[in-house]
């Protein structure tokens, strides 16, 4: 009966750290999403190459028109 009680113990106490776990783990992931929203990434926006050879061509001709 006592060995029982010992690992009734042992498993309360193992579900109270998963269950402190499973919290802490959902606070954390909060704060990194508010976080995240915070801090906007700077980086240009990815412009495709067809895009850049598209936007090439019209850049000579809209400097030819203005001179």
């Amino acid at each position: 009966m006592a060995d029982y009680a010992k690992l009734r113990g042992d498993l309360l106490s193992e579900n109270t750290m998963n269950r402190r776990k499973k919290i802490y783990e959902k606070l954390k992931k909060k704060d990194k999403k508010a976080n995240e929203k915070l801090n906007k990434n700077n980086k240009p926006k990815y412009i495709s190459k067809a895009e850049r050879e598209k936007q090439a061509q019209s850049a000579p001709d809209n400097n030819q028109s203005e001179d």
